[in-house]
């Protein structure tokens, strides 16, 4: 074996080389290839293109080492391939490599580029939910706890940016099942520099946000509700894709944290405080890539509509583990919007061929897909927050 010219996939030569002599299996699975309808972007394609790259087969370029960034991270072939071969995470190392070699897509440097002045204005729009979450919630007066020991909560961008109601929803729905104050988490997990391929960066920007978590965090002590400080969250995360990266892709470039609590496992256990409270006659579910397949949370979001709606709620064709993708995420809707846009039409088309009605899923990056299609949607975070009972 020829040495590998990019190191960060050397460690994933088994996983290449099954994919590249696989006879394509996965390929329905892709969203990408599938409205492409392009060989070179089908699993197969992109993990023999990093391949190749590797072994010194193909240059070194922007146009061989774009298939890389053809990937919503949706782990849907990984879902259908009988080795489980984690594609995803083999071409975010490609991408990293490529990105290191100047071979990135200039969308993906863009984002490079931009991240400290976007991780600037997050902080202030985080700072601004906040302070509206206080005011709607504890009067004028009140302000965030900012003492060591408090419970802190990562929202995540794209909710802070583009659903800043749902941010403020997670906000007091969390203070109210903990009866704790909760300070939002200002830093970006960096989420988006893993997946424009710098991994300076993303280590960088995990370091910035673990140490701001572990400057919160204190002597644990028991909350309403808990049964000691051990069973007690002092670290939430709402988003599952910024809950991912946390548990799973910290890891990988040495950064530690606490380990988070998901929203969606706090509201799962507090079931009965849950009310009745959506009377809409249709409602579907939406299952979010990164929760789904990402974290295995299949039951827990469906328990949950469940007591909010007072019965089962509707389904897609495919759903759980084969449930398609909305486009959202991986980078794709900035270097391949049309993609992407058409990715999640091909969602909705089917979610109207299906009766239509108010369409739920628990992704921020998802829910801005679908609303900006014109669909009714909503968070699961919004639901749970009109839900509540007060403990």
């Amino acid at each position: 074996m020829r040495e590998f010219r990019l190191p960060l996939l050397e460690p994933s030569q088994a996983q290449l080389e099954k994919c590249v002599y696989c006879p394509k299996l996965c390929r329905a699975a892709c969203p990408v290839s599938e409205v492409e309808a392009n060989e070179s972007v089908t699993p197969w394609g992109k993990m023999s293109m990093a391949y190749f790259a590797a072994r010194g087969d193909v240059p070194i370029d922007a146009h061989h080492g774009e298939p890389a960034w053809a990937c919503s991270n949706c782990y849907a072939c990984t879902a259908r391939c009988n080795h489980r071969n984690n594609v995803s995470s083999v071409l975010t190392d490609a991408r990293a490599d490529l990105f290191t070699r100047g071979a990135a897509p200039e969308a993906a440097q863009a984002v490079s580029r931009q991240f400290q002045a976007r991780a600037e204005s997050l902080r202030q729009l985080v700072e601004s939910v906040e302070s509206e979450h206080r005011r709607a919630h504890h009067g004028h007066g009140a302000r965030a706890s900012t003492e060591g020991g408090a419970l802190s909560v990562l929202v995540g961008c794209g909710y802070t940016r583009h659903a800043p109601e749902v941010a403020r929803d997670a906000l007091g729905a969390i203070e109210t099942l903990l009866g704790a104050p909760a300070r939002a988490v200002r830093a970006c997990c960096g989420q988006p520099l893993l997946y424009a391929g710098d991994r300076r960066g993303f280590a960088d920007a995990a370091r910035v946000l673990a140490a701001e978590v572990n400057a919160s965090a204190g002597p644990a002590e028991p909350l309403r509700g808990s049964r000691s400080p051990k069973d007690t969250p002092r670290f939430v995360v709402v988003d599952p894709g910024c809950a991912r990266t946390l548990l799973v892709d910290y890891a990988r470039v040495g950064v530690d944290l606490p380990a988070p609590t998901l929203f969606v496992d706090l509201a799962h256990g507090a079931l009965e405080r849950l009310d009745q409270s959506v009377s809409t006659l249709r409602a579907r579910y939406h299952d979010p890539c990164q929760l789904g397949r990402g974290l295995n949370r299949y039951d827990e979001p469906r328990a949950i509509l469940k007591q909010i709606l007072g019965r089962q709620p509707e389904e897609f064709g495919y759903t759980r583990e084969h449930a398609e993708c909305s486009g959202a995420g991986g980078l794709l809707p900035v270097t391949r919007p049309a993609t992407s846009a058409a990715i999640a039409d091909r969602r909705l088309e089917e979610h109207r061929t299906l009766g239509g009605g108010l369409l739920v899923t628990h992704c921020a990056q998802s829910l801005r897909r679908f609303r900006q299609s014109g669909e009714q949607a909503e968070d699961l975070v919004s639901l749970v927050a009109a839900a509540i009972r007060p403990g």
